[in-house]
């Protein structure tokens, strides 16, 4: 959150919440934690409650892949319906809904997407085809939208990445360009010219209890379909379980089934438009050294990839905001996020913000702990300014903060 930000606040073995260490586990990171019975309910809309992270490990989805993204309290604004215009990154995308607006059948759906939903497989640790996921045809010019943790391997590695088409055609894959913050990658594919673009929709009309359908290669397995509905939207979480595999969604919730490999793979709305990028599920814990789908699965909100991969295809990066401060992840006693320390120079600085204010509201809404500050500064742009209230002292007081952005 600054220009030269520190690493991402990350919690300590004493924090609440951090799972109990256990052996890495090269598919799943899921850790086997118990249920405990006097867990509460009830907790705000909007937000994955701090009590739950000991039960649940929100995971990254690459088959034979451990990844993740690395994050900070960062923020980008969703951009939907028209909200931002981009210029020059976005061309050739298809944006009309093939479908009829009150189409009910998962089938024409299927029929519409799954020409356009590919498997990825990239090296991973040297091995060819060591991670696969799910990736859609972005545009008539043969990108193809995944996960960052489906190719990281690849890429610092040098490795190769192809795609696979529905029919099983392979293709070979170059990295656009990649952004570890939110868990995005672009590629651009040879010879993919007869791709059919998927249409991309938008992420903020969604309604909870809204039909969606996941596609993509679950545990290999290509073209699969899945259903359900909207379980939750705007809801933050994380995944990762290190400073350096950590990335903050502000995700959609959804209880169609998500599995490992479903990776970069597209949730779409029964128009057949693309909403979000599935990105991670949640686990109790492991079956047999496996993790699976548990009907709460998180997908990154279409509105998000249009801004990253704009960013990536005009200039081979992503830029996100920037405030300067850490923020403690866990949850205050009375409720908010505390600034944990504000360097000097930075925007949070220069705007007033001081170690030790505790942030309660954003824009007018509620702040419940310091993984929501995190989630709801990524829906604005560099340039813009928030309001932040904060207590200090057990005053209330509200201060602009401008958004300064990095690279990542």
């Amino acid at each position: 959150m600054s220009d030269q930000p520190p690493e991402p606040a990350v919690p300590s073995a004493s924090d609440p919440w951090l799972p109990p260490p256990a052996p890495p586990y090269a598919v799943t990171r899921a850790y086997p934690v118990p249920v405990d019975p006097r867990l509460p309910t009830g907790a705000p809309v909007g937000r994955v409650p701090g009590w739950l992270w000991p039960v649940v490990a929100v995971l990254a989805l690459g088959v034979g892949l451990v990844g993740g993204a690395v994050g900070g309290v960062v923020a980008t604004q969703v951009v939907d319906e028209g909200r931002l215009t981009l210029g020059g990154g976005l061309v050739d995308t298809v944006t009309q809904a093939p479908l009829p607006e009150d189409n009910r059948s998962i089938a024409a759906v299927a029929a519409q997407v799954l020409p356009s939903t590919v498997q990825v497989i990239a090296t991973y640790q040297g091995e060819a085809g060591g991670a696969t996921g799910s990736g859609f045809v972005l545009d008539r010019r043969g990108h193809v939208i995944t996960n960052n943790h489906v190719v990281a391997d690849a890429a610092t590695s040098e490795g190769e990445i192809e795609v696979v088409d529905q029919d099983g055609n392979r293709y070979g894959a170059r990295l656009v360009g990649r952004s570890p913050v939110y868990d995005l990658a672009v590629l651009s594919v040879r010879g993919a010219g007869g791709l059919r673009p998927a249409a991309l929709g938008g992420s903020r009309r969604l309604l909870v209890g809204e039909g969606v359908v996941a596609i993509g290669s679950p545990l290999g397995l290509t073209s699969t379909v899945t259903a359900g509905i909207v379980s939750a939207v705007d809801r933050p979480v994380t995944t990762g379980s290190t400073a350096d595999d950590t990335s903050y969604i502000n995700a959609i919730q959804t209880d169609a089934a998500i599995n490992p490999g479903n990776s970069g793979g597209p949730l779409v709305d029964l128009r057949g438009l693309v909403v979000g990028v599935n990105s991670a599920i949640a686990t109790t814990g492991q079956v047999s050294g496996e993790a699976g789908n548990i009907g709460v699965g998180f997908a990154i909100p279409i509105g998000q990839v249009r801004v990253t991969a704009d960013q990536i295809l005009r200039y081979g990066e992503a830029r996100y905001p920037v405030i300067g401060a850490t923020v403690a992840t866990e949850s205050t006693a009375e409720g908010g996020a505390l600034i944990e320390g504000v360097p000097s120079g930075t925007p949070a600085d220069r705007a007033g913000l001081r170690k030790g204010d505790v942030v309660t509201r954003i824009d007018g809404h509620r702040v419940v702990d310091g993984i929501a500050l995190i989630v709801a500064i990524r829906s604005h742009q560099p340039g813009e300014t928030v309001q932040l209230t904060v207590v200090r002292d057990g005053q209330e007081q509200t201060l602009g903060v401008m958004l300064d952005s990095k690279v990542g």
